[in-house]
Order: C-alpha cells, then structure tokens, then sequence
C-alpha cells in the first residue's frame, strides 16, 4: 500500500531534515519533488496542485523556516495536509433509522458483494445485528456467492428468484422489520461501464428504500477512473461515502488521495486484504502517517487485542518470566501473528516501514510458511522438549515439512537466542524492576 509514493516522500524529507536550516530555495525545490512524487502517484493533479498550494502558504513562513527543526516542521505541515485532503477526521456510517438501508454500488468486479459481507461482519462486531440482500441479479452466481459469504459471517441473505431487484430490496426491508434486523445491506448489480439502465434501476432502489447510506465500492488500483466513477454515482444518487477496495494492493494510493476532494464524498472504509476481516474503518491521520513512513501503530494494537488470543499472551508473559519458553509457545505465537495478516501489512504500519522493507514480500512469507511448516511437522514431545531433536529427527521434520535440514536448524538456532535474549530481561529482576513489572506498573 502506497510503497512507491512512501518511499519517494521519505527519501525527500530524509535529504530536508539533514539540513541545519531551510530557505526558500529548500522549500521550493522540496515541494517540485513533492508534487511530481504526488503525480506520478496518479493522484489527480487538481488535487495535487491544491494541495502544493496549501503547504506552501505554511511552508514559507516563520512557523516552518524559523523553527529549530525546520525539516520537521514541513513534515508536519505535509502531514496535515495529506490528512485534510483525504477527510480530516474519520467519517461514520449514519445508522440511525431502524432498520437502517445501505446500498452498496459501482460498477462490476469493484469488488460490492465481498465488500458487503466483509461490512456485515464488521457491524455485527459492533452489536448490530445486518441482513444481506443479493439484488444483484445481473451477474452470473453474485446470488451464490452472497449466500456463501453470508454463511461465513453468519448474516441472513434475502434472495428472491424471478423478482426485480427494487422489488427484492423493498421486501429485503420488510423481512428485517419482522426479523428485528437493524441494518439492511443491499449488493446491487455493476457495469463493465456507467450506463442508463443500471443508473435508473438504482434510483428505483433509492426511491423504494430511501437509503440511510448509499456507498460508492470503488477499486483503489483504478487510480484516477475511481475517481471519474466516483463523480458520475454521485451526479445520479447522491452518495454519502466511498468504500476503497483492495487498496493492500495499491502500491500508488492516486485514487485514496485524490476521492474525497474530488468529489466531496468521504471514503469510510478501505479493504486491506482477501479476508472477511480485510476491511477497515477509514482514519485520514493515520493513512497520512502510512503513506510519509510513519506506520500506524494504533490500528496495529487495535487489531490486536481483537484477533489476538488475549489469554494465551498471559499464559506467555508468565513462562517467559519462569523461563520456561517451548517450541509449542513458539509456534502458538506465529500462529497468533498470522491473524494480523501478511507480514508485509505488519511491517507496513511499523514507524520507517518503508527502510525495513528491503526484502520482497514473497521473501517474508515464504520464510514464514516455512517455519510454520517445520514446528507443525514436529511432535508435541519434541515442542515441549527441543533438547531431544538429534540428526535423525531434524531430517524427518524436513521430510515432513517439505524443507531441509538446515531450515530445521534455522528455526531452531532462532528459537534458542530468543530463549536467551527473554533469559536476560527476566535476569534483570534481581538487579531492578523488569520490563515486565514497569508494564504491571503502568
């Protein structure tokens, strides 16, 4: 997400915070490179000229060249205004009505119907209690594949063969009234491109429903034409929001940048990933960290203490202060870090992500995949006992995990200096408080 971009930003402000002092000719020069990083970014360049505009009004004044730290500053400048281009503050479905309708559109492969049940899940996180309405009736199996999510995220799906799609959507409503649904989550039939038919078949659902949100699902690797898209939904209905998909694989990040000011309609949630989970609240401050290099701590820690296993990390914190840390808590860990996702999305909002990610992404998993293939190829005994795993044992674990013997001895080499490196924190309690009092302190 957004590496390319990221990593020119960096390197410009790398080259700005080096200097003692800046003047105007510094700004100047920063900002050419700022703007043309932007561009080649495909963020629209209305937006890009807009926002240049702005940071050089703050930019070239006592507040930045003036300052001790000049260089940080511009970045903090930029900051703001990456931020306020995007939205400012985090924008919140209005759900108030019961049961509230969202109508999810755009145009065929954006992603609707997956984006729709991954925002069921979301809501019922929440305590909402969605249904799911397959009006989609235009694309081959958009029906099944409703059902199918619907089932993975344990939501209902209204679908009613033979039936026209405002027809479907109204009785959808009726259902969640009599069901006690509070929110109605509509998947509409897309386009390869904008055209009349599917334009007056959702004014008809807007005009039978009267949506409380009608969100726009556009594809972030689009760049530009998301934005084009953007602007001729809301010329005909009226969007409230923008749901900004497979923005993991958006390497550029034109069209989150471009979107809100474009159009005036906020982006409420990006996808970030193939799973029901890969859906995320949309915060403008924290994209903005991400994309100059700052990570996104917060978010982390947020996922986190949801998708973790809060127990077992207690359960750990208690053998590592006994020493008595096993292959089994080894393995019981990277399974625990999977379910924050890829490596590289962990990496990715880790403050100066951009300098750590020198390897390739297939680099990190593949290392990953491989260690999870060798701890689950070995016994419960050996887990709990890695002193028993002599010659013979390391090559069947490879045999096992389709590795070899020295990717055994790898892993295990990595899990003796950990083993040694928590031995020395917990050795520190004789001498002082551990890390691990000052947490119970605090």
């Amino acid at each position: 997400m957004f590496e390319s971009l990221t990593t020119k930003l960096t390197d410009i402000f790398s080259r700005l915070r080096g200097k003692g002092t800046l003047s105007e000719e510094d700004v100047a020069v920063g900002l050419r490179e700022i703007r043309l990083a932007l561009l080649e970014a495909d963020v629209n360049y209305k937006v890009v000229k807009a926002l240049i505009e702005r940071i050089r009004e703050q930019a070239i004044g006592e507040a930045v060249l003036e300052s001790l730290t000049p260089g940080q500053q511009l970045v903090k400048v930029v900051r703001a205004e990456l931020a306020e281009t995007m939205g400012a503050e985090r924008s919140t479905l209005s759900l108030d009505r019961r049961p509230a309708v969202v109508l999810l559109v755009g145009l065929q492969g954006s992603g609707k119907t997956t984006a729709a049940a991954k925002l069921a899940a979301l809501l019922k996180k929440e305590g909402r209690k969605p249904l799911l309405v397959a009006a989609d009736v235009v694309r081959p199996a958009a029906i099944e594949q409703l059902r199918t999510l619907g089932k993975q995220v344990d939501v209902p799906v209204v679908a009613l063969e033979g039936v026209a799609p405002p027809d479907i959507a109204a009785a959808a409503v009726e259902t969640a009234v009599e069901d006690l649904c509070d929110v109605v989550l509509v998947d509409t039939a897309g386009r390869l491109q904008i055209d009349d038919e599917m334009m007056c078949e959702l004014e008809q659902i807007v005009s039978g429903t009267q949506p409380s949100e009608i969100l726009l699902v556009a594809d972030a690797m689009t760049g530009q034409e998301a934005v084009n898209v953007a602007s001729a939904f809301d010329e005909r209905l009226g969007l409230t929001g923008i749901i900004l998909t497979k923005l993991d694989g958006d390497a550029r990040g034109g069209a989150a940048l471009s979107i809100r000011h474009a159009t005036g309609r906020p982006i409420k949630y990006v996808g970030t990933g193939e799973k029901i989970d890969g859906l995320e609240p949309f915060h403008p401050q924290r994209m903005a960290d991400r994309i100059l290099g700052m990570g996104d701590v917060v978010t982390l820690i947020e996922q986190a203490e949801e998708r973790m296993d809060q127990q077992k990390a207690e359960e750990l914190v208690k053998r590592v202060r006994k020493n008595r840390l096993t292959l089994q808590d080894f393995l019981e860990q990277m399974e625990e870090m999977q379910k924050l996702g890829p490596v590289s999305q962990i990496l990715e909002r880790l403050p100066g992500a951009a300098k750590l990610r020198a390897g390739s992404d297939s680099e990190e998993e593949a290392e990953m995949r491989r260690a999870l293939a060798i701890l689950r190829s070995m016994t419960v005994e050996e887990r709990l006992n890695p002193s028993i795993i002599g010659g013979s044992r390391k090559k069947r674990i490879a045999r096992g995990s389709g590795t070899k013997v020295r990717d055994v001895n790898r892993v295990l080499s990595r899990f003796e200096e950990a083993k040694r490196a928590l031995k020395l924190v917990g050795g520190r309690r004789g001498k002082g408080r551990s890390p691990f009092d000052m947490l119970e302190a605090s």
